[in-house]
């Protein structure tokens, strides 16, 4: 697997804990050459410390900041002249059902989930676009195929994702760029943790129940980047096995 990932540059978003920090992990040991991004700066120098990077590589970022975005990618590009994957993971999942009106947790998972993808790929498609190279990942949910009572406006972002992504992938076909959407299913993040609906927070805590280790994602993640340059991996969709929904 290393051999396509070794130097690599890979900037990963909302890399303080849960998928990015696992993926952070991963590919560090293959050998990538990371940039990281979060709001948490706090954990991601941390992380860079165990990881050995360079302190210039871990950036304060919201990604809900167009110009904190941009920022991030810029970084890669300064510190290592290109940038190669891009892993657009930030995300929030403050489910509620729609009659109890939690208008602002619906802006918010919309400014993450959704706008956060569509800064990143406004930052990072100039670079690639001049490199005739490079890889995109974003990160959907098994919520971006289906969706269940409480969960409408989570899955609506994360099929937003899917939607955007696809539309990407026709697009960029002239600059040799590849495109990947990861959808996990119930993985053991902090994810449910910005859930204020008691209600709908005692029925994901269930699903949840049997969660899979973060590092799902991150070999996902790597499956993808590791294929030769011809082979473009545009989806991958898991769940733990034992999950219905």
């Amino acid at each position: 697997m290393s051999e396509n990932i070794k130097d690599k540059v890979v900037v990963i978003t909302g890399a303080s804990s849960g998928l990015g920090e696992a993926a952070a992990r991963l590919l560090a040991k293959e050998g990538a050459r990371l940039v990281l991004g979060a709001r948490r700066i706090d954990r991601l120098e941390a992380l860079a410390g165990e990881l050995g990077l360079d302190g210039r590589a871990v950036l304060k970022t919201d990604v809900a900041d167009r110009d904190q975005v941009k920022r991030l990618v810029d970084r890669a590009v300064e510190l290592h002249g290109r940038i190669d994957v891009l892993i657009n993971n930030a995300g929030l999942m403050p489910s509620s059902f729609l009659e109890n009106l939690h208008v602002d947790e619906w802006d918010r998972m919309i400014d993450v989930n959704l706008k956060g993808v569509l800064y990143g790929i406004a930052a990072a498609l100039p670079h690639m676009k001049v490199q005739k190279s490079g890889q995109i990942v974003n990160v959907a949910s098994v919520a971006g195929h289906k969706v269940g009572p409480g969960g409408a406006v989570y899955a609506a972002t994360k099929h937003g994702v899917r939607v955007i992504s696809e539309g990407l992938r026709q697009e960029v076909k002239p600059y040799n760029i590849r495109t990947t959407i990861i959808s996990p299913g119930a993985v053991d993040t902090e994810l449910t943790n910005s859930i204020t609906d008691k209600v709908v927070a005692d029925g994901v805590r269930q699903v949840y129940k049997q969660a899979i280790p973060a590092d799902s994602f991150a070999r996902a993640a790597a499956f993808a980047m590791s294929q030769p340059e011809e082979v473009d991996i545009n989806e991958i969709l898991y769940r733990p096995t034992a999950q219905v929904y």
